[in-house]
């Protein structure tokens, strides 16, 4: 980030972090500990995160998959992605999430995402938050995004 900022044409203040896939694992991590980012955008990744990793049952769940790498040791007992997200805060925050993607459903994201919403709300971010549902798969959409990233870093 020292770097980064140092750049002549970059300003320090208004640096954020957008990742689809493993990259939005990564936006959710790394901004959460990196303070220096203004903002963080999780494409096709944002998720019931506990779920997707312990169940037997459910067809989104890693035990179904060839992803050797993604358990991480006790994520579990302390973040979800609500959590990864308050730590983010209160500083901008989107996900984005397309319908045939098969990371998750329509109904673990909003629940994931309802405990985050919470969170802003409580705090008097709302107007940092952002959410965007679109018809597509497992891609970077953008539509909303520019609108988000004009609304926070715009100023």
């Amino acid at each position: 980030m020292e770097w980064l900022q140092g750049l002549d044409f970059t300003d320090p203040d208004k640096i954020g972090f957008y990742g689809l896939s493993y990259g939005g694992k990564s936006a959710m991590r790394i901004p959460a500990v990196l303070e220096e980012y203004a903002l963080s955008i999780c494409s096709g990744d944002f998720n019931e995160w506990v779920r997707k990793n312990v169940s037997t049952e459910l067809k989104y769940s890693y035990v179904f998959t060839k992803e050797y790498e993604i358990s991480e040791w006790n994520l579990g007992q302390t973040f979800n992605y609500a959590e990864m997200a308050a730590l983010i805060a209160p500083r901008g925050f989107m996900v984005e999430y397309g319908y045939f993607d098969g990371i998750g459903s329509v109904e673990w994201i909003n629940y994931e995402f309802g405990k985050v919403r919470k969170h802003y709300a409580l705090t008097g971010n709302l107007q940092k938050l952002r959410k965007e549902f679109f018809v597509g798969k497992h891609e970077i959409n953008e539509d909303g995004t520019y609108k988000f990233l004009d609304d926070l870093l715009k100023r």
